[in-house]
């Protein structure tokens, strides 16, 4: 068995792994718990009733962190004319055409979210096979692909969070920082929790959200009651 260290023993003290806590009680555990010299990033993580092998049962959104996220994010942007000034007013950090393809194919990506107006969208679909393993592809699905850019980089910049099912079923996503005050951290797990309910595939079937678990970078995982982050559990 391989030994655990000092740290991670102090980090898991006095937690049941065997327990399932209130998401409060979960946030102000974890936050006890932080020793890492940086501000670690509040995670979440959800256990899916769903098959995403199943096109029916594929769950893929976006959530707008009412508290950020807060990461800064770089955005690149597809875009000509108009839309072009009107991203770069609004933020983005690349904004280009056939230019930022060349960029991208040359192998530089130096963003975290890709959005594109419509009709860049078949220049776009070139580089698919190399945003598309990055979880980086424009898709209307999550506001990506949209003529109203000013939104979407504003949206980006102020704590927009993806989410995409993997294939054990599992959603995961940072929802903010470990510094945060716990109710603003709370607040953004119960919005990203509504979120992923709110995309409930036509194909699920019993109960979909099935389970729930914080964690920080460097800190344990806690299992959280999902009574206490959704009004009602989501159920068939």
């Amino acid at each position: 068995m391989a030994r655990v260290g000092k740290r991670i023993r102090a980090a898991r003290e006095g937690i049941d792994p065997t327990k399932v806590y209130p998401l409060a009680d979960a946030v102000k555990l974890l936050k006890e718990r932080s020793t890492a010299k940086f501000d670690e990033t509040f995670e979440i993580s959800m256990n899916l009733g769903v098959d995403p092998r199943h096109a029916d049962q594929m769950v893929r959104g976006v959530c707008n962190l009412p508290n950020g996220s807060g990461r800064t994010v770089r955005v690149a942007v597809f875009a000509r004319g108009a839309k072009a000034d009107e991203a770069k007013a609004a933020g983005a950090d690349i904004v280009g055409a056939e230019d930022l393809l060349e960029t991208i194919q040359g192998g530089t990506i130096d963003f975290d979210r890709c959005i594109a107006t419509p009709d860049m969208m078949p220049l776009v679909g070139r580089l698919g096979k190399v945003l598309g393993p990055r979880g980086l592809m424009p898709n209307p699905k999550v506001g990506t692909v949209t003529m109203d850019v000013k939104g979407a980089v504003g949206a980006a910049k102020g704590g927009a969070v993806e989410f995409r099912v993997e294939k054990a079923g599992i959603v995961h996503a940072g929802i903010g920082k470990i510094s945060f005050d716990d109710q603003k951290i709370v607040e953004n797990a119960r919005a990203f929790a509504d979120a992923v309910a709110r995309a409930k595939p036509t194909g699920a079937k019993g109960t979909y959200i099935q389970r729930i678990a914080v964690s920080s970078t460097m800190g344990p995982g806690i299992k959280v009651d999902p009574a206490s982050v959704l009004a009602a559990q989501t159920s068939a």
